[in-house]
């Protein structure tokens, strides 16, 4: 049987997090807006106006670039794309063409096996996006909301080789764009858009052959889950003696099936030539070495810096380096501590990560700072409070505001060391409980945590695990 490589390149449209459209001053985020609500002369299109270039949209573009080892250009160019769809009043789109914002770059993906696949960058261009279509009961209508807003557009080279791969390079794609701040690069809300070009060739082989384009993908699932439908389509037709077509595919998810949509363009197709209406884009060397140094220490090299320096298991490190606001949050935090770094990453991910969860806020939203669960944690090393304390602790000072040492003071919280308050509880459980004592000294040892879980009720779960336990094992030996 014949083995297949599949080669696979991804283009990307990235929408920027600014305030305003990228030409005109409407409002950029609409997804909640009412159809053609947020539009304007401009972004609409209309005969006579004038396009005037948002300065937010072009520090947000570059400081992407930056981060994608990308050259920014100190001179590039607006162009129009030429074509003819409902949803583009203009019939042209602003874009970038042959002298674009960003040139080459890269990112680097960890593997599984520990090497690292490295994903070139071949476009890397601002432009404006286009409105969107919507079929209802028959009917297609047109919204121009959308029209106008800011994109950075990034193709990959062919350089992924899997599925797998490719859902790879979109998280940690996402995860950079968060992290540098410059979109929410929410998928489902359209904020990052991929299209997959696919195609296959024998193992061996170094010929790219026809490629495929499939579009309107919205999740990160669902790009894994087309490309591979699509291997097995194109897989079947090679073997059947056909010839894979460049066709562009229309994704339906909620089937699993591709469909196709037209013959796949080029870019001949659009016919395109320097806009008119817009100056080149000329920056400065100062302004470039601004943006650079903005920068931000990036994702990947931060979790081999957690893992070199807090000598963190590889998991660990991941977790903690999966948005800045909690990375931020961690490494505050051991630095608040003082000891075992890995002691503080076992309370984020147990109990800081579930409050999260519980409250759909990021980390630097949290009440909680990074201070008081070093705090709280300090506390139970001490042997003021157990770890059950602890817990419910964090949870007071996010409802209270107030430090964990404070509310322990408040509420009585503090651990029941004294061997006379734990011996006169446990004396009290087992004279109340002769049947279970008379089963555990008949054998029944398992019922030992049966015991340990009264007291803890019986004192309100102060009791000090380590003293209760010897205390209550003596007790139940006759000992006592």
């Amino acid at each position: 049987m014949t083995e297949y490589e599949v080669i696979i390149g991804l283009e990307t449209h990235i929408q920027l997090n600014t305030t305003t459209k990228i030409f005109c001053a409407c409002k950029a985020d609409s997804w909640e807006d009412e159809p053609n609500t947020n539009i304007c002369p401009v972004c609409t299109g209309l005969p006579g106006v004038l396009p005037v270039l948002n300065e937010a949209a072009v520090e947000k573009g570059a400081l992407l670039a930056a981060a994608m080892h990308s050259e920014i250009r100190l001179t590039s160019f607006f162009d129009r794309k030429n074509y003819f769809y409902p949803d583009l009043p203009k019939g042209y789109q602003i874009s970038q063409f042959d002298l674009a914002l960003g040139k080459g770059g890269y990112l680097d993906l960890p593997m599984p096996d520990g090497s690292v696949r490295r994903v070139n960058i071949e476009k890397m261009h601002l432009e404006e996006d286009a409105g969107k279509t919507k079929y209802e009961h028959g009917v297609r209508y047109v919204d121009f909301n959308r029209c106008g807003v800011p994109l950075v557009e990034m193709v990959t080279g062919p350089d992924l080789r899997s599925a797998d791969e490719a859902a790879q390079y979109l998280i940690r794609l996402r995860q950079l764009l968060r992290w540098i701040g410059i979109s929410e690069a929410n998928m489902e809300k359209g904020h990052l858009r991929c299209d997959a070009n696919v195609s296959i060739r024998t193992v061996g082989s170094t010929v790219l052959n026809t490629k495929t384009e499939i579009k309107n993908v919205n999740s990160i699932e669902a790009v894994r889950a087309a490309i591979l439908k699509e291997v097995e389509r194109q897989i079947e037709v090679v073997e059947s003696g056909g010839r894979v077509e460049a066709w562009t595919l229309d994704w339906d998810d909620a089937k699993g099936k591709l469909t196709k949509m037209r013959s796949k363009e080029t870019e001949a197709d659009y016919r395109y030539f320097r806009e008119p209406d817009l100056l080149p884009l000329e920056l400065t060397e100062a302004w470039r070495e601004g943006v650079i140094a903005s920068l931000p220490e990036l994702p990947l090299a931060r979790r081999a810096r957690f893992r070199r320096e807090f000598d963190l298991p590889e998991y660990d490190a991941d977790i903690l380096t999966s948005d800045r606001p909690i990375s931020d949050y961690y490494e505050a935090a051991v630095s608040a501590y003082g000891g075992d770094p890995k002691v503080v990453s076992n309370w984020i991910m147990n109990e800081v990560l579930r409050m999260q969860n519980d409250l759909g806020v990021s980390a630097d939203e949290l009440v909680l700072k990074p201070q008081d669960l070093a705090e709280a944690i300090r506390l139970v090393e001490a042997g003021m409070i157990n770890n059950a304390t602890a817990k419910s602790l964090l949870v007071k000072v996010q409802e209270s505001g107030k430090s964990p040492v404070r509310i322990v003071e408040e509420e009585g919280l503090a651990q029941v060391s004294d061997d006379s308050a734990l011996q006169a509880a446990i004396d009290k459980i087992l004279a109340a409980n002769p049947d279970e004592v008379a089963s555990y000294r008949g054998g029944k040892e398992g019922l030992f945590g049966w015991f340990m879980g009264q007291v803890m009720r019986e004192t309100r779960g102060k009791a000090d695990p380590k003293a209760s336990r010897e205390l209550l094992q003596k007790a139940l030996r006759g000992e006592g």
